[in-house]
């Protein structure tokens, strides 16, 4: 292999190369990028995995995944990247030795791994002396609890230093997320909009129509809680409640989203009781079709009492927003997609004629933001049908898979999340799941194909 120029890395290192992640995501985005020329032509894949392959049957275990999930791709760019492919046979549970992939020069290493397997590919890489300079991708969760996620976070600085942590998030590169930032940084006129002064509630919905079905394996030990609320929905809080930052660059952006962090309120027992509501989908039916409940899945264990459905409604203690909910909602098997950030303005004094409610509306399926303003009726006045503003984009942008594996490869930490944000996160998310291990509230049943469990009243 040639030698890469200077602070050029050269190899990316995926970790669970036959895997899910790996063959669905991650091998596509690469494709892509190489499509766009936006993949460094210096860079080689090396897949390191518990089967048994050669390079040969890799590539062409990676052929047939590119031909699967990536067949808008032409044959000739998905062949390049093939031949950029190699692999390691190495079983992390028999301690591997990797010091001829990493100990020579700065890697990129790529956990596509269960995330109970983090800590054995993080002391692998450290046991096989991780080249000064090399980064570590880690996809959510990260951790599990606020103890575990310190304890990662501990073993990983003990191989790199944080600015070489990626800590990944997809939905921070999701073209409408990005909107909603720009939105904000590139529009100081909307700062004096951006309060309690004019802003009565926000809303963050990632509802599905998908059950959990394929997942369950990883799904069941996690919960919609820790699977959605506690990594994406959590940053969403953190970009619309924060401080507008000294600059767009790492550290600013960082700051600011940890100290917005800091600012949402943890939740006594009694306010999970009356803030918060879980559920769990049970047999029922979506466009006429049938559909089989949660414990119905294989590999579910009821035992483990996992929720399909979250509900959390959170304050924040800052003057900005102080008597402002931010509302999250996310489930499985309901019956219609809802993917959308709301801002929902205050309504017109009394005395004024009112009109439906303004919402700046951030939608991520699909990906548009809209601007909801009463219009004017027939007669002159405001009227309940809305004047809208809707984005309009002259060419599909990146998915954000490609995006972030452009972020780690140009070593731009800006939208990976710091540990500081992590441990944040799980002290907002470790303050409702006591609640819950308690027995408030209930777990409800709701049926597949329906809205999805009784939320409290607002």
């Amino acid at each position: 292999m040639k030698n890469a120029p200077d602070g050029v890395i050269d190899q990316l290192v995926v970790m669970g190369a036959t895997g899910d992640l790996a063959t669905r995501h991650l091998l596509p985005a690469l494709a892509l990028l190489l499509r766009e020329r936006r993949l460094p032509s210096e860079l080689r894949v090396l897949g390191v995995g518990r089967k048994p392959l050669t390079d040969k049957t890799y590539r062409k275990l990676g052929a047939r995944a590119l031909a699967e999930h990536a067949p808008g791709i032409n044959v000739s760019d998905r062949a390049a990247l093939v031949r950029r492919m190699g692999y390691l046979h190495a079983d992390l549970r028999q301690r591997p030795d990797l010091r001829a992939v990493v100990g020579v020069r700065p890697v990129i290493a790529y956990l596509a791994l269960p995330p109970s397997e983090y800590p054995r590919a993080v002391q692998a890489l450290r046991a096989g002396g991780l080249a000064p300079g090399s980064r570590i991708v880690v996809e959510k969760p990260f951790g599990e609890d606020l103890e575990s996620a310190r304890e990662l976070s501990r073993l990983l600085h003990a191989v790199c230093p944080e600015r070489d942590v990626f800590r990944v998030d997809h939905f921070l590169h999701h073209q409408t997320v990005q909107d909603l930032l720009a939105l904000r940084l590139a529009n100081p006129f909307l700062e004096s909009l951006w309060n309690r002064e004019h802003i009565e509630r926000v809303e963050i919905t990632w509802e599905e129509t998908a059950g959990a079905a394929g997942r369950v394996g990883y799904y069941d030990g996690v919960g919609a809680l820790r699977d959605m609320v506690q990594s994406h929905l959590l940053q969403i809080v953190a970009l619309i409640a924060m401080d507008i930052p000294a600059g767009f660059e790492e550290r600013s952006l960082r700051d600011a989203k940890a100290a917005a962090l800091r600012r949402v309120h943890a939740l006594t027992t009694h306010q999970v009781a009356t803030r918060t509501a879980r559920g769990r989908y049970t047999a029922g039916s979506l466009r006429g079709q049938p559909r089989r409940g949660y414990l119905q899945e294989l590999g579910v264990d009821a035992a483990r009492g996992t929720e399909t459905y979250a509900y959390l409604r959170l304050t924040v203690d800052d003057p900005n927003w102080s008597g402002v909910p931010f509302v999250l909602r996310t489930g499985k098997a309901l019956g219609r997609p809802r993917r959308r950030i709301s801002l929902f303005l205050r309504t017109t004094p009394r005395g004024v004629l009112s009109a439906a409610p303004a919402v700046l509306s951030f939608d991520m399926g699909p990906d548009r933001v809209t601007f909801d303003l009463a219009g004017a009726g027939s007669n002159g006045l405001p009227a309940v049908a809305p004047f809208r503003f809707e984005t309009s984009r002259p060419s599909q942008p990146l998915p954000a898979s490609a995006r972030l594996l452009e972020d780690v490869m140009a070593g731009n930490p800006t939208l990976a999340v710091r540990d500081d944000e992590v441990e944040e996160s799980w002290r907002i998310v470790d303050s409702v799941l006591a609640g819950w291990r308690a027995g408030v509230p209930p777990l409800q049943d709701y049926p597949a194909g329906s809205a999805g469990p009784d939320l409290p009243v607002e």
